[in-house]
């Protein structure tokens, strides 16, 4: 079973935006999902250490969307595969591939779930608890607009598609939250 460490829980105030930036490991893969905007790269890099997890163990990142605010720090990990709607990414290779379905692992997999952008992609992580999803599909608990959404009715659509199999969702700028069943 995956397991779903976040690393930065995300906000986003008139002050500043930082994304969540979570950990997905599954065997083999040690993903970082949305190494994106944060106050000081020590917000990731202290807590990646003391889950015992070095920069250069980190096999893939996953980018939500292409957003700078989710993706400023994917030079933070110089070994990964960098993974997004339409492709992976690692070092000189670029190997198109659709998203949706496509598994990072036997337990970890990537949904194609436009809506915030039309580029949009959700990682779904079967752990111990249930099925996580880290996804923009959210901005935090309790936000249900988006004002930055491209299309609304994907949004919802997606929503109640990832609606159906998480039991626990980590949005793209706050701390994760468990979907009422």
């Amino acid at each position: 079973m995956a397991t779903v460490d976040v690393l930065v829980a995300g906000y986003a105030r008139s002050t500043g935006v930082g994304s969540t930036v979570s950990l997905v490991r599954s065997g083999d893969l040690v993903a970082v999902v949305d190494p994106g905007m944060v106050a000081d790269r020590r917000l990731i890099l202290d807590p990646l250490a003391a889950l015992g997890v070095e920069p250069d163990a980190v096999t893939d990142v996953v980018l939500s969307h292409h957003h700078p605010d989710h993706t400023i720090n994917i030079a933070l990990f110089p070994q990964a595969r960098v993974h997004d709607h339409w492709a992976i990414y690692h070092r000189d290779q670029w190997t198109d591939r659709p998203a949706d379905g496509f598994e990072l692992a036997d337990d970890v997999v990537l949904w194609e779930t436009p809506g915030h952008t039309l580029q949009d992609i959700t990682t779904l992580a079967t752990t111990d608890a249930g099925v996580v999803a880290l996804t923009h599909l959210w901005w935090f608990e309790g936000k249900d607009d988006d004002p930055r959404a491209t299309h609304l009715d994907l949004l919802e659509h997606h929503r109640a598609r990832v609606r159906e199999v998480a039991t626990r969702i980590v949005p793209g700028h706050g701390p994760a939250f468990d979907l009422s069943r």
